[in-house]
């Protein structure tokens, strides 16, 4: 099949132009094709994909906050951001758990600590 002027005619533009003056390949100037309503190829920007909030400690992804961009969690209510709990919104429940527990039997150590030397101040005194 020969191709000559009716095939060039035939054929559409698919060149586009950025819409930004921002003109090179970046992590911030990705976009994708899209084909308008009136049959137009036109060039959409692609925002970057949020990543989900991570644990402080252990590094896995806290449950009950929603991923998004810093500047969306701006604009965001107190509420979305965090859940209601010592460290929420910063820690994991497990972390705090663990926290929790580490706090409190280093405090009984030191009961314990305690009542061991006056048990041998006693023993000394006696003596």
């Amino acid at each position: 099949p020969k191709c000559g002027r009716e095939c060039i005619e035939e054929m559409k533009d698919t060149r586009l132009t950025f819409r930004r003056r921002h003109s090179y390949n970046t992590k911030s100037n990705k976009t994708r094709v899209v084909k308008t309503p009136g049959g137009r190829l036109a060039i959409l920007y692609v925002k970057k994909t949020a990543s989900l909030p991570k644990c402080g400690d252990c590094g896995s992804k806290l449950r009950g906050i929603p991923a998004l961009r810093p500047r969306e969690y701006h604009r965001e209510s107190k509420r979305v951001k965090h859940v209601t709990r010592a460290y929420g919104g910063s820690r994991c429940a497990t972390c705090v758990r663990q926290r929790i527990v580490r706090a409190f039997l280093i405090e009984e150590q030191k009961i314990v600590k305690r009542v061991l030397n006056e048990a041998k101040k006693k023993e000394a005194g006696k003596k």
